[in-house]
């Protein structure tokens, strides 16, 4: 398993998120040319988990995002500031939609 979050994506529509486990992790948003938009965890006080937290994304209007993929982890805070860190090593920036994580992010150098 690489750093980067590399599974498939699912199409973000309302039942392919209501088939997801009520476990904590990792998730990433992208528009149709599979471009990160966003990237999110669902932690120990989201209510049902990945689940919950990409309802709650769908609820507020997806924005640009028509596909999702995640990662179930229990350790999603620092796998979410690894996923964050990958990206701004590979891009330069945060993802566009991204809302500002609030903490200081170290860098990465992954090959």
């Amino acid at each position: 398993m690489g750093i980067r979050l590399e599974k498939a994506w699912t199409e973000l529509t309302e039942p392919a998120v209501a088939a997801l486990p009520g476990q904590l992790g990792v998730y990433e948003l992208a528009d149709e040319a599979g471009n990160v938009l966003r990237i999110g965890y669902a932690g120990g006080r989201t209510l049902f988990g990945l689940r919950s937290e990409l309802a709650e994304r769908l609820a507020e209007g997806p924005g640009r995002a028509t596909a999702f993929r995640v990662e179930v982890n229990q350790q999603y805070l620092t796998r979410w500031q690894e996923l964050l860190m990958v990206h701004l090593a590979d891009h330069g920036a945060l993802p566009p939609e991204q809302p500002d994580p609030g903490v200081r992010l170290g860098r990465l150098s992954p090959g």
